[in-house]
C-alpha cells in the first residue's frame, strides 16, 4: 500500500476512534458523512478496530450503527496530535495536585514521551510545567481519593475519622464524624471535600489528606446546592472567612507613600490606583481587621487610612503590640 494511502486511513481511524469516543451512539449514515467516505469504508475501518482489540458494537436500528463499550482489556491507546500534547500536559500537572501518583504520572510521561514522533515530542518537552511549592504539601493517599469520589458519585453519607489541625497522626482519634459529600475539589495543591454536615446544619470542609474513611459508609442522600451554586467561589469564600459571598470579611481602603509599581505586584486580589508618581491608593481586604492592619503594614512605609474606623483601631492595637514586643527582654 502507498505511504500516502496508508497515512490516510491512519488519520481516519484516530478520527473515526474520536468520534466513537465522543457520544454513545452513531448512525453508520452520519459516520461516512462526517469522515468524507462510504458507509462501506466505514464498516471496514470499524473492522479495522476490532482487529486492534476496541470493542466496538453493531447498533440495531433503523439508521444501524455502532457504539464503542467498554472492554475488558485494554486496548492499544490511539490519540491524534492534540490529544497527545494534551496528555503529556497533565501528566506534568498531576505531579502537583497533592494525590499521591506522581511517581506513576512521571513513568506514564516517559512512556508516551518515548512513542512520540520527534516533532511533537520536541513542543512537550520545551513545555516546562513547575509545581513551586508543592513538594512540603501533604499527600493523599490515591485509595482515599477513590473512595471519596465514589461516595460523592454514590450520594453515600461517609463515615470517617479526622486528624485536627496540629493534633499528632499517632494521637488517638476523636469521635468519628459524618457528613453529605457532595464535592471533592483540589485548590493549591490540597484536596477537599465539601459537605453538609446533618449534625451541625451546615456545610462543612474537611482536608482529605485528615480523614481516614470508615468502612461501610452512610445511608444515601438527597442532593443539595452548595450556597451561591458555585463550589469553588463558596470554597474561595470559606478560605477568606465569609459564610456566603466570595468576598474578605473585613475591606479597608489606604493611601500608601509608595510609586504604584512597588504596590501592584504584592496587593493581592487588591484593588491599585496611581496617585502620582510616589503615592497610591490601595483597596484590599482580609479575615479580620488585625490580619488587614498586619498585612498593609508589611509594605514598610507611611499609611493614611482612609477608611472604615475599623481599621484604624486594629492599626492602634497593632501599634500597641510592636511597642510592647520591642520593650520585651
Amino acid at each position: 500500500m502507498p505511504i500516502a494511502a496508508s497515512t490516510t486511513t491512519s488519520s481516519r481511524l484516530l478520527s473515526l476512534l474520536s468520534m466513537l469516543q465522543a457520544r454513545r451512539d452513531w448512525p453508520g449514515g452520519l459516520l461516512a458523512e462526517r469522515l468524507g467516505v462510504s458507509e462501506r469504508t466505514v464498516r471496514r475501518d470499524v473492522d479495522r478496530l476490532r482487529e486492534l482489540g476496541y470493542p466496538v458494537q453493531a447498533v440495531k436500528g433503523p439508521d444501524g450503527g455502532y457504539r464503542l463499550e467498554a472492554g475488558s482489556q485494554m486496548p492499544p491507546l490511539l490519540f491524534d496530535e492534540e490529544q497527545a500534547v494534551a496528555l503529556t500536559v497533565a501528566l506534568r500537572i498531576a505531579v502537583g495536585t497533592g494525590a499521591g501518583i506522581e511517581e506513576a504520572a512521571a513513568r506514564a510521561l516517559a512512556t508516551v514521551r518515548q512513542v512520540l514522533p520527534s516533532r511533537l515530542r520536541q513542543r512537550v518537552d520545551a513545555l516546562e510545567v513547575g509545581a513551586a511549592g508543592r513538594a512540603a504539601d501533604p499527600q493523599v493517599d490515591t485509595g482515599v481519593l477513590l473512595t471519596l469520589s465514589a461516595a460523592v458519585r454514590a450520594g453515600e453519607e461517609l463515615r470517617f475519622d479526622y486528624r485536627a489541625p496540629g493534633r499528632p497522626e499517632d494521637a488517638e482519634p476523636g469521635p468519628p464524624r459524618r457528613v453529605q459529600p457532595h464535592h471533592l475539589v483540589v485548590r493549591a495543591g490540597r484536596w477537599y471535600v465539601v459537605g453538609w454536615d446533618p449534625d451541625r446544619g451546615d456545610w462543612r470542609t474537611y482536608r482529605a489528606d485528615r480523614m481516614t474513611p470508615r468502612v461501610p459508609n452512610g445511608p444515601r442522600f438527597g442532593p443539595r446546592e452548595v450556597p451561591g451554586g458555585d463550589v469553588a467561589a463558596f470554597l474561595s469564600a470559606r478560605f477568606k472567612g465569609s459564610d456566603s459571598t466570595d468576598a474578605w470579611p473585613c475591606r479597608g481602603e489606604v493611601i500608601l507613600d509608595l510609586p504604584v509599581a512597588e504596590v501592584a505586584p504584592f496587593a493581592g486580589d487588591g484593588v491599585v490606583e496611581a496617585l502620582g508618581a510616589t503615592r497610591t491608593r490601595l483597596t484590599s481586604g482580609a479575615w479580620s481587621w488585625a490580619a488587614l492592619a498586619a498585612g498593609l503594614a508589611r509594605f514598610g512605609t507611611e499609611i493614611e487610612v482612609l477608611g472604615p474606623p475599623e481599621l484604624r483601631v486594629a492599626f492602634a492595637e497593632l501599634s500597641r503590640r510592636a511597642g510592647r514586643a520591642a520593650r520585651a527582654h
